[in-house]
């Protein structure tokens, strides 16, 4: 008896962790549960007492914020989950492609729909073939080449609404998490 409710327990935590049946499944993060309800149910044989552990599975589940899938990607739950060294990957990879003027890498970094604040695209773009079709030349203004490659990515700073990637001025990426992994979310000039 004490076995079943452990392994109900252990299942009932793994659908916590990996959050099955919430969200689209774009970019959800499956940790491997097998480990957890192996020791789970150790734990249970061993000592007898349902209440340690049911004890060591929450411990578990609370100390893992952001998880790693398969392909290496992190599972992070907000904007404040984000360590900086992570901030700063992302953040180069905007650089990156906005210096290059890469319409395609920077679209590959980023989710749709998105705000761009261009006059001509009244805030949002629904589509990657949508952001395409805006044009290297509309995109990459010169203000916002020039800002973006002047940011201080060792100063990124979690809000809400993301991270700022600018010199300070009005143009402006920002980026931030979106189904458990950082996008861009806005583009600003």
């Amino acid at each position: 008896m004490k076995k079943m409710r452990v392994l109900v327990m252990a299942a009932v935590v793994g659908l916590a962790v990996t959050g099955c049946g919430s969200g689209s499944g774009k970019g959800q993060t499956e940790p491997a549960v097998s480990v957890q309800e192996t020791e789970t149910e150790k734990s249970a044989d061993e000592t007898g007492d349902l209440t340690e552990a049911g004890s060591q599975a929450e411990t578990a589940e609370t100390s893992t914020t952001a998880v790693t899938e398969e392909n290496g990607t992190a599972g992070y739950k907000d904007n404040f989950d984000v360590d900086s060294a992570a901030a700063q990957a992302f953040a180069e990879k905007v650089q990156a492609a906005v210096a290059d003027r890469d319409l395609e890498a920077l679209a590959d970094l980023t989710a749709f729909p998105v705000y761009v604040g261009l006059p001509e695209v009244d805030g949002g773009v629904e589509s990657r073939e949508e952001f395409l079709n805006l044009g290297a030349d509309q995109v990459f203004t010169p203000e916002l080449v020039a800002s973006v490659a002047a940011a201080d990515l060792s100063d990124l700073s979690p809000s809400m609404a993301g991270f700022v990637l600018s010199d300070g001025g009005s143009a402006n990426i920002i980026f931030g998490v979106s189904d458990g992994v950082l996008a861009i979310k806005g583009i600003n000039y």
